[in-house]
């Protein structure tokens, strides 16, 4: 298993000490593991989930299955979200006209939704991400 250091600010710490007095959670690494797991899993429904517990875990949070879009506070996974993350892939690794077709495919010149997808690859023209 791998160890990965990473900080967090001191009020998120402290919440997490509390959950793990409170009993909730048996460590602190349980919990980090869990959350990783549990948001893995809300990006990626085919994600294998490693951690020991993990089902019991959520059941006794009494995390129930969600919405994705409410997990994640998104518009319900719409066509447009799923086309503003292809733009924005496509922006962050300079593939334009990738990105340009894929607007060009799906939407008319005039759809509000393709000016702000145009509006947002020229962001990343400009290289202002």
């Amino acid at each position: 298993m791998a160890k990965d250091t990473v900080r967090y600010p001191d009020d998120v710490v402290e919440a997490i000490d509390a959950l793990v007095d409170d009993g909730m959670f048996e460590s602190k690494s349980e919990f980090y593991r869990f959350s990783a797991e549990y948001v893995l899993t809300l990006i990626n429904p085919e994600h294998e989930v490693e951690t020991f517990n993990f089902d019991e875990i959520k059941s006794e949070l009494h995390i129930e299955e969600v919405n994705h879009a409410e997990a994640l506070g998104t518009d319900g996974g719409t066509f447009f979200l799923d086309a503003i993350i292809t733009v924005r892939k496509h922006g962050l690794r300079g593939n334009y006209e990738d990105a340009e077709r894929f607007i060009d495919t799906h939407y008319e010149p005039t759809d509000q939704e393709c000016i702000i997808l145009e509006e947002l690859l020229g962001t990343y023209r400009d290289g202002v991400t």
